[in-house]
Order: C-alpha cells, then structure tokens, then sequence
C-alpha cells in the first residue's frame, strides 16, 4: 500500500481550500479597511456594514473583520482607493474590473499585462462603462447580454480567472451572458 497516504491527499486539498478562503478573506479584509476608513470605524454606516455582512456571509473570522475595522481607523491605514478599469475581451464582451489599491501605478501595470498576456487591452475610461448601470456597490450588465461560446467562451474564462487570481481585483463585471459578475 506504498504511495497511498490519505493524510497527503487531505493535505493537498486542505490546501487547495485555504489558499481559497484565504484569497477571499484578503479582499474582504481591503474592502472593510476602506470603508472603515471612510466611515471613521463606525460599524452602523451603510457601506461598513453592508462590507461586514458580506464578509459573514462568506465565514470571515470575527477576528479578521475588527482587525480590518482597526486597520481602518488606525494612522497606519495607507491611503487605500478603489478603482474601476474598462476592457473589451472577446467577442466585443465589455468588462469592468472593480480593484482596491494601495499603489496606483502598480496595480495599473499588473493589471495591463496581465490583460496583454490574454491579448486584451485596459480601454479609455468610459469606453465599456455604458454596457452597465450601476446600483449600489455593483455594476448591472444592460440588456440584451452577448451570448459567448467555443474559443471565446474559453478565452473569457481564462481572462476572468487571471483577474480573479489578483490581489487587488475585487469584482469583474461583463456583459456576457453567464459571466455577469465574477469575484468575491
């Protein structure tokens, strides 16, 4: 029975699970020091709340999203800012991609070669953001949506799991069919 070690296989997927939850709990962890920042701690103001509902809702430690809060309020906080970055994918599919940043600059150029690597470029800020309304925190795809399918459908999936893999990307929105809103 050499090589057959059920320890290793639930070490192997207790991995692939964490680095998972861990990836997801980052972008909460940014989200709730931005909006505590804006808010100046205070747990009642809508968008603090609403960032800390959604983080209970995906099992965030009750640890993590206090010390988000007083990462927030504390001088050290770093001037995080939220930005939206416009592309057009395949089959002319319009994507917004939501990021929150420390560093202008890095993310940006993360952001255009990772793009360029998938053959995509960032467009000219509102070049794909009249494919979409935007209600509350998130962006809504007008009617009707672009159907995608074959080598596109697959290009498109691999450009948004490249994106989701990111540490600043928060959302991506397209108007695909299916592929409304991909990320936390």
């Amino acid at each position: 029975m050499s090589g057959h070690s059920k320890w290793s296989q639930v070490k192997r997927q207790k991995s692939v699970t964490d680095a998972a939850k861990s990836r997801v709990f980052s972008r909460f962890a940014r989200l709730i020091t931005l909006e505590s920042k804006k808010a100046g701690g205070t747990p009642t103001a809508p968008g603090l709340s609403v960032a800390i509902a959604r983080a209970k809702a995906a099992n965030m430690p009750k640890e993590n999203i206090e010390r988000a809060i007083a990462k927030g309020i504390s001088k050290d906080s770093g001037d995080l800012e939220q930005i939206v970055y416009e592309a057009y994918g395949p089959s002319g599919v319009a994507m917004l991609i939501d990021a929150l940043t420390d560093n202008r600059n890095r993310t940006t150029q993360d952001l255009k070669h990772l793009l360029s690597l998938q053959g995509v470029e960032v467009a000219t800020p509102g070049a794909a953001s009249w494919a979409f309304t935007k209600q509350g925190g998130t962006y809504v795809p007008h009617e009707p949506l672009l159907e995608v399918s074959g080598d596109d459908e697959k290009q498109l999936q691999t450009i948004l799991e490249v994106l989701d893999a990111h540490d600043d990307v928060q959302q991506v929105f397209t108007n695909a069919h299916g592929y409304e809103s991909t990320g936390d």
